[in-house]
């Protein structure tokens, strides 16, 4: 009885219900997934001389590697000393959050793409796509959104 009194017109489509359903298992994967996150970092102020957030102090991103800020969906990386790097902590295969950075490589644990620490490109598939870059600023020794 209840579907009688249902329009199609007012229905959402199945476009709809699936897109809603996938942003819903999104925020799940991105929950529980663990991360080299530091989210409750001291240094995660919003004081910057940017304007920007303060994610880290540049002490806290190892050379050759890297920072997962889950919170603010960023990568922070120092490929070479003193040049720091950032890119959306989205992997460009299907959106899972990455998770893991060792030996230079950034990692999505959904399908194991793999993304290099100096400019985000792809290392291994099946992602095809680079992580997009993130604007940051480096002021003394604290690292900012841009």
């Amino acid at each position: 009885m209840a579907s009688e009194s249902i329009h199609p017109a007012s229905a959402p489509s199945r476009r709809v219900v699936v897109a809603a359903v996938g942003a819903a298992g999104l925020a799940l994967t991105l929950n529980a997934c663990g991360s080299e996150d530091d989210s409750s970092s001291s240094s995660s102020s919003s004081d910057s001389a940017a304007g920007g957030s303060v994610l880290a102090k540049t002490s806290d991103i190892p050379e050759g590697g890297g920072k997962i800020f889950k919170d603010s969906g960023v990568v922070v990386t120092q490929p070479t000393a003193g040049e720091f790097k950032a890119f959306s902590s989205k992997c460009t295969h299907q959106g899972c959050a990455v998770t893991g950075i060792t030996n230079g490589v950034i990692t999505c644990p959904c399908h194991k793409s793999e993304f290099s620490v100096s400019d985000g490109s792809v290392k291994k598939g099946p992602a095809t796509q680079p992580l997009p870059e993130e604007k940051i600023t480096v002021s003394g020794d604290s690292i900012s959104l841009a």
